[in-house]
């Protein structure tokens, strides 16, 4: 498996991935996907086969803004490279390549280019089901999230890589 950042090419791909990993009103639109990638395809992290297969991606992107915020789906233009705060919007994993630790490898590398940026940490939301998962790298749930992002309950969680 290898890691890569994401191309303008890769939007179709990402988008099935998208489609058969979350509900409509949550997933990203293929539109949306689009946008992103044209806005900041380098915060899109891709784990594929040796072949080439997209089976997992990470994607978000930086901003002074502590919190993830809604707005931050749809307005790509938000983005700042140089910002404090990595946000995640997904951790999507192909369901033929579940439970194969895509996600892990993944989530370490973020992790990894988000400290070699000096970004003060990283910022996602995700349902209560999944906060041991997050916690097993170091992310610490801050509570019920302001999002209403596809009319779900999230809970915001932190990993601080400022010390």
């Amino acid at each position: 498996m290898n890691i890569r950042h994401a191309t303008k090419d890769d939007a179709q791909a990402l988008s099935a991935i998208e489609a058969a990993s979350y509900p409509a009103a949550e997933g990203a639109s293929a539109e949306s996907i689009h946008e992103r990638l044209a806005h900041y395809p380098d915060y899109f992290w891709l784990l594929t086969t040796d072949t080439g297969e997209i089976v997992a991606f990470v994607n978000g992107f930086v901003t002074d803004e502590k919190d993830l915020a809604d707005e931050m789906y749809d307005h790509p233009e938000m983005h700042d490279a140089h910002g404090a705060w990595q946000m995640i919007f997904f951790v999507v994993t192909s369901p033929a390549h579940r439970g194969e630790g895509c996600a892990r490898k993944l989530l370490e590398r973020v992790i990894a280019d988000s400290r070699a940026a000096g970004r003060k940490g990283i910022v996602l939301t995700c349902k209560e089901r999944l906060l041991p998962f997050y916690a097993k790298f170091g992310f610490v749930d801050e509570g019920i999230s302001a999002s209403v992002h596809g009319n779900v309950l999230w809970h915001q969680t932190r990993l601080r890589l400022d010390g």
